[in-house]
């Protein structure tokens, strides 16, 4: 039904796509547009930067063990996004959040099309990695 060589073929490149994408818009949110960080944007930012290096070295490499690497990091990262998230909404009670110094990380800096926030697009971005990781390496124990 789906050409696998083919599909495994684009996942590599999907995923530096989005990494880097998510990067530099971060960048762009904090450098360009002036707004802070909070202290969980910075741990997703820990996790995410480097899958985009890691993704750009396996496509020149031809490594197909970066993976492994990259979907470690997104889900950790992916973890810290789902926690900022329930936070961000409401979810979670504003008692256990970690955001005592600077920006809280309730504050809604940013919505595009009036729903679309920051750590909803940070986590948009870890669940399109690490779904991508794992369909690779499936593909590559086939």
């Amino acid at each position: 039904m789906f050409n696998k060589n083919l599909i495994s073929k684009y996942l590599l490149p999907i995923i530096f796509l989005v990494s880097a994408t998510a990067t530099l818009g971060s960048l762009y949110f904090s450098e360009i547009l002036k707004l802070p960080p909070c202290v969980l944007c910075w741990y997703q930012r820990i996790f995410m930067y480097p899958i985009a290096f890691i993704s750009a070295i396996g496509i020149y490499k031809k490594d197909k063990n970066s993976v492994v690497y990259i979907l470690a990091l997104s889900l950790v990262g992916l973890t810290v996004a789902i926690y900022h998230n329930l936070l961000y909404y409401g979810i979670l009670p504003e008692s256990i959040q970690p955001c005592t110094l600077g920006v809280s990380c309730t504050t809604r800096q940013l919505d595009l099309l009036g729903f679309i926030s920051i750590p909803l697009m940070s986590l948009a971005a870890f669940v399109l990695i690490s779904l991508s990781s794992l369909l690779y390496i499936k593909m590559q124990k086939k």
